[in-house]
């Protein structure tokens, strides 16, 4: 079907159904995906609200949201309008599953092992250590079974979570000090959230969440001792490498982290179908061109940061081996506390394990072979 065609169908069908907010005012009950008082027009018009847990200046992560926007303008051709706001405009950024909770806004972006102290299990979402990369993670979540695990745990917020990318492999983060054996890590300060963070913390270290725009003052200040974020070209534009000395790879615990949209569910259901489908389809070329974006961007960044001086160190077999059976510790000990968790940790276990089976078939032979050194020396 010709995009035209589609978007004519969609608006008579939105009027057949019963359209969420006609009209071209912003009334509060539009802003809510409610019905407004005019029903007459077969124009549908929709003003939302999303607010994001990045700052503006982390333009390729907060950048999906834009993408979202722009994609749902185009796709309604203007008649699907999505108003993004960074951390700390109209909620904190460690608070926007609340504030989409309660129906503040009708849309987040944000990791959701951000809020494994709601429910361990949504850590899934995201990224759990030694876990999934960023092609097997998207894979799980769309085509694995993954996605439809996870909606009861979030039915729960009354929020509906979609796939909204992907940052690749992350970095180890920034360390004032030189971390060469697990015994480096006791009394380490360190911002790491998620499961990541409760390893480290198993590991002697003092684990602190902080959002994205309160990183550095900590860091400068000696309030933390260490952060992990992202990766180069992130991590350049906050400065980092201004107030620590070595950077630190890979990030065991994000390995290939998902990032999300929430919607709120009423919000969602109050949509017409053809809605909701602008709404997926948007979604999903914004997560295409996040992780695209870092992809392209990462690299460069890296060559400056060498250029500058940092010192990439890689974390060692000891540290890496500390971690991992700390973190199948604690998946194993967290699955025994709760049977949801469990029946998700099982399938997830299931998943990871085929698809390491195949990545390290042909994938990690080429990779041997091609980014080796020596290969890219030639």
């Amino acid at each position: 079907m010709k995009r035209r065609q589609f978007l004519k169908g969609a608006a008579i069908a939105a009027v057949a159904g019963g359209a969420t907010a006609c009209g071209r005012g912003e009334s509060s009950k539009s802003e809510q995906g409610g019905p407004s008082a005019s029903s007459s027009s077969q124009r549908q018009a929709l003003r939302w609200r999303l607010v994001s847990s990045f700052p503006r200046a982390l333009d390729t992560i907060y950048g999906a949201s834009e993408t979202l926007s722009t994609e749902l303008d185009r796709l309604s051709e203007g008649r699907f309008k999505l108003r993004c706001y960074p951390a700390g405009e109209i909620v904190p950024g460690l608070q926007v599953l609340d504030a989409v909770q309660q129906g503040t806004v009708q849309v987040g972006q944000t990791a959701s092992y951000y809020y494994t102290g709601k429910n361990p299990a949504l850590a899934f979402d995201t990224a759990v250590p030694f876990g999934l990369t960023a092609r097997q993670q998207a894979a799980w979540l769309l085509e694995g079974g993954g996605q439809e695990l996870l909606r009861p745990l979030f039915a729960d917020f009354g929020v509906r979570q979609f796939f909204a990318g992907s940052t690749g492999a992350q970095m180890g983060g920034w360390f004032n000090k030189s971390i060469d054996s697990p015994a480096d890590i006791q009394g380490l300060k360190m911002r790491i959230p998620g499961q990541g963070g409760d390893v480290m913390s198993r590991l002697g270290a003092t684990v602190q969440v902080l959002s994205g725009g309160d990183i550095y003052p900590a860091l400068e200040r000696g309030a933390i001792d260490a952060t992990e974020w992202i990766g180069p070209y992130d991590d350049e534009k906050l400065g980092f490498h201004k107030v620590a000395r070595y950077y630190y790879y890979p990030g065991w615990w994000e390995p290939g982290p998902a990032l999300s949209f929430y919607v709120n569910q009423t919000a969602w259901d109050s949509l017409p179908a053809d809605y909701q489908a602008m709404f997926e389809l948007a979604s999903e070329r914004a997560a295409l061109r996040m992780q695209a974006k870092y992809d392209a961007k990462n690299p460069p960044a890296m060559a400056r940061l060498k250029q500058a001086g940092v010192e990439f160190r890689p974390f060692s077999d000891a540290v890496m081996q500390a971690a991992s059976k700390e973190s199948r510790a604690l998946l194993d000990e967290l699955a025994a506390q709760d049977a949801t968790f469990k029946k998700i940790y099982e399938a997830w276990s299931q998943f990871r394990s085929a698809s390491f089976d195949w990545f390290s078939t042909a994938e990690l032979s080429y990779a041997r072979f091609s980014f080796s050194p020596q290969a890219l020396s030639r």
